[in-house]
Parts: C-alpha cells; structure tokens; sequence
C-alpha cells in the first residue's frame, strides 16, 4: 500500500503499540487462546461479542499479538474528544455516525480497508450486550455484509471478564484487585452457504446468525454454561415495556399485554437503547443501515 492510500500513521501505530501493549499486561490478567486462527496477513474481520467498553484493550492486544493491528468501528463523538479524537484518526480508526443519512459510509471505509489487507474489528451486536445474563444478543448484519462484500474470512471471538474490569454504565473501572479477562478465537465462520446471494435482509440475517452462533458457542465454551436456545432481543423487549407500561407511562393490568423484559437498557423508549442508538429500523434497512458495529 502506498503512503497515499494509507489511512493510518505507522509511525502513530507503532508507537501506540509501545504505550499500550505494556500498560495493557500490567492493568490486566488476560488469558487468550486460538490466536492461530487469525491469518497472517490479507483482510479479516474479527467479530467478538460486546460486555463492557473496556473489551477493546484485551481484543486489541489479541490482534496486535497475533501479529495484527487492529481496526475498531468506534462511535464518531469520541473523535471529537480533545486529545483522543486526533489520535484516533493517526491510527486509523473509523468513525460511526448514528442517526445520520450517510451512517452506512463507516461499512465503506471498512470494506476498503480490509480489501487493502487491514484487520477491522466489528462488534456485530452494535453496542454493549442488554441480555440479563450477557450473552450475545440479536445482532446487527454489518459484519455479514463486509464478509460477503469482500470475501474476507470472519474470526468469531469471545470474552469473558471484561464486565468485571468496567460493567456497562458505569465509568469507574475496578483494576484492583487485578481482574481476569479470558478470549478465544475460533477458525473462520464458514459462510459459504451465502456466497453469490443477493444481499437480501432474510440473506444477511441469515449469515449473521451463523456468526453469532459461533461466537456464542466460543464464548459457552469459557463460561462452562449452556447458552438461551434464542438470543435476547432488545427490541421486542424495548416493545414489551412500552406495551406493558401503556404510552403514558402509567402500568398497564397484569395479564394486559407482554411481560416486559428484565434489562432496564432497553426501556428508554421504543426500539431505543439506553445509550441513544436507534434500533427499530432492521439493520438491513434504511439510512442508518448496519452502522452500528460499536
């Protein structure tokens, strides 16, 4: 790749790598397996699933250590931080704006990215999970679109422990005593299935669900549990709180619509998540379309 077509600084990366990498080890215990299964070289996606905003250090470490500097999909205000923002763009970071006509242009930047041999790492599930027991939940399709738009190969990755290190809605990370993060990668998704299909919404969620089905797997495999046979779905428990509670607000009689489901996150209003992300268009759909990835 040439100096004009990089959308990063080596120099930046590297010398990110030599801040990070130490403070990383030294903030956190992390234990981490399948580092094999990320390839070498060539575009990749790794998709992990979502605890805590904390889960970048360890999956980034992973990467970096796998002999690959990863790529995050991170929400567009944080660029607009002083200090943080600038940093961010050296490195090559990309940034997802929500509620705009033009979110779906993160998925553009991605795809190029990975078809010039970068590794983007894409949080299929959009933001942090809402399931009560934080398994993975329905996800958004952006990660089955820039696999079947660039044929790159698709690593799942899961985690365990990052919830602990800073539990989502919180801002106050608890590093002492020293927590434990654990992650493992399995071998690429084989979505072979949906090769030479139209991008259909069925088609992408479909090739979504195979992904999330690997990554839960991984993840059941950490946590020594059996996962729910159907992921949580924070829209229709975002609706059945609306249903519940009646418009007004006031409660509606027990036995008068749908239970309503047991994360708070999703009741900051119908088809929204507690931290602003519109969620009632498929993802598939409309102008804000699969940028959601962070």
């Amino acid at each position: 790749m040439s100096k004009q077509e990089r959308s990063y600084s080596p120099g930046w990366r590297r010398f990110s790598a030599l801040l990070l990498q130490p403070l990383l080890h030294i903030l956190i215990k992390q234990k981490m397996q399948g580092r094999e299964n990320i390839p070498r070289e060539g575009g990749v996606i790794l998709a992990p699933n979502h605890l805590s905003y904390a889960d970048w250090g360890t999956v980034a470490l992973f990467s970096y250590e796998a002999g690959r500097y990863p790529t995050f999909l991170i929400k567009s205000p944080v660029f607009g931080v002083k200090g943080i923002g600038p940093f961010l763009h050296k490195v090559g970071q990309l940034p997802v704006y929500r509620n705009r006509g033009d979110a779906a242009l993160v998925l553009r930047e991605a795809g190029r990215a990975i078809l010039a041999g970068e590794t983007v790492v894409v949080y299929a599930e959009g933001t942090a999970s809402r399931d009560p027991d934080l398994w993975p939940m329905k996800a958004r399709t952006g990660v089955a679109r820039l696999a079947l738009r660039t044929g790159a190969p698709v690593i799942p990755v899961a985690m365990w422990g990052a919830q602990d290190v800073l539990p989502y809605g919180t801002s106050r990370p608890h590093l002492w005593p020293r927590k434990t993060i654990r992650l493992a990668a399995g071998p690429p998704v084989d979505l072979s299935a949906f090769q030479g299909l139209p991008l259909t919404a069925t088609n992408l969620r479909n090739a979504t669900a195979v992904v999330m089905a690997d990554v839960t797997a991984l993840l059941a495999g950490l946590r020594r549990e059996t996962p729910p046979a159907v992921p949580y779905d924070p829209d229709a428990a975002g609706k059945a709180s609306i249903s519940r509670t009646g418009r007004s607000g006031s409660p509606v009689p027990a036995g008068a619509g749908p239970q309503a489901g047991p994360d708070g996150g999703t009741q900051a209003g119908a088809g929204q998540t507690s931290d602003g992300a519109d969620a009632r268009e498929d993802p598939a759909e409309g102008p804000d379309a699969e940028a959601r990835p962070t």
